[in-house]
């Protein structure tokens, strides 16, 4: 939980003046279901106990006036020159700034109200981590505009409208996965979200687990070429598909058994690509079955599955993500662990026996460091609510 007593008291020193309204969004970490949301598949994430939280007030001036306290940053910039990305001085928005600016440039579209603010800002969401920073920074932002305007948005449309402004103005094409998670959390449980129809609905996680993320401390970029490689290839693959299954309209529409007959007129990275969407789609259902049988096991099995499929298949892991799950599967109380969120760094996500918990992050946390010299973050999460906002 971010300190509101903290930013109310950083918003008095900086500006001279009483903030009005908080608004909090949480990240979220993907249970199972990576890399699917963008091929219209079935996802199992969750929000967690880690979040962006800003104080603000509304001004006359049609700009924002944002403090960034963990980067010791400020921006300010106008809402006429939000297509020009720039500050108000004429320089280039800095990357953090591109996320709130692109969420009023959605808004101001839309013809919505978008009210001149000052804005202080933290964040104890680990940055580049894969925990979904940058979505919960456009949904808290999201949220407090529409708190000072006075207007609210049905939850899926404001989660669509923050997806809008990563994929056309931040220019990060993502699924809705990590803005969904944002807005639709729900305290103690996991969601199943299907990205097609857009219907969601939560699911209580085992009583007796608890969801350790372990941060490599290998920073990524969602922005990298890499990315949208996967996601281009995926379409590739749809469309050697459609030779074959002309109602085809992405990898959600074929099972295992039908992807294992055509496989063959794949080219081989395409192959290796729709392999893995093909059968995480099916592991997220699998998944959802497991949690109704209360079989902790079966659940584990699917996340550790899920792992070697994006090492493999998929090829976005990176050796100290998989160093990080060959520990977690040598200690006591690990059902299961794998990377999560986009890859190439970041996070695995862990599930674990709440009486193993207090000793498997000591030991994950120690026997990382002896693998890697590097000293990771392992701590538990809770599933947490989504984003909403109060008056001070």
């Amino acid at each position: 939980m971010i300190a509101e007593s903290l930013l109310v008291e950083q918003f008095v020193n900086r500006f001279q003046a009483q903030p009005k309204v908080f608004a909090r969004a949480p990240g979220r970490v993907n249970i199972l279901g990576e890399h699917v949301d963008y091929n219209d598949g079935v996802v199992l994430p969750m929000a967690i106990d880690r979040e962006i939280g800003i104080v603000a007030r509304k001004i006359e001036a049609n700009e924002a006036h944002l403090v960034a306290l963990d980067l010791n940053e400020e921006v300010v910039f106008t809402y006429q020159s939000l297509q020009e990305k720039k500050d108000k001085s004429g320089r280039p928005l800095p990357r953090w700034a591109l996320y709130p600016a692109g969420v009023a440039w959605v808004f101001l579209q839309k013809r919505l109200a978008v009210s001149g603010i000052q804005a202080v800002f933290s964040s104890s969401i680990p940055i580049g981590a894969g925990l979904s920073s940058s979505a919960a920074f456009e949904v808290a932002f999201a949220t407090l505009w529409s708190a000072l305007g006075g207007w609210q948005l049905e939850p899926l449309t404001l989660a669509q409208d923050c997806q809008k402004a990563e994929n056309e103005y931040v220019g990060v094409a993502c699924g809705l996965l990590d803005q969904f998670s944002s807005v639709c959390g729900v305290d103690g449980h996991l969601l199943f979200f299907d990205t097609r129809s857009l219907e969601w609905k939560p699911l209580r996680f085992f009583e007796d687990c608890v969801i350790v993320i372990a941060d490599s401390k290998v920073e990524r970029s969602l922005t990298s070429s890499e990315y949208n490689q996967r996601r281009e290839t995926c379409e590739e693959a749809v469309r050697y598909l459609q030779r074959y299954l002309p109602n085809l309209k992405s990898l959600r529409d074929i099972t295992p058994v039908e992807y294992a007959a055509y496989r063959e007129y794949l080219p081989a990275e395409a192959r290796r690509r729709a392999e893995h969407v093909v059968k995480e789609i099916a592991r997220v259902y699998s998944a959802v079955n497991a949690l109704r049988n209360n079989d902790r096991r079966a659940f584990g099995a699917l996340m550790y599955a899920s792992h070697y499929s994006l090492r493999d298949d998929y090829e976005v892991s990176h050796p100290n993500l998989d160093i990080l799950v060959e520990i977690a599967k040598q200690l006591p109380g690990c059902y299961g662990a794998r990377l999560t969120g986009a890859g190439f760094g970041g996070c695995t996500v862990n599930m674990v026996a709440k009486s193993e918990v207090d000793r498997f992050v000591t030991e994950l946390d120690r026997l990382y460091f002896e693998r890697t010299s590097l000293k990771g973050a392992v701590f538990a999460v809770e599933a947490s609510q989504g984003a909403n906002w109060k008056l001070i």
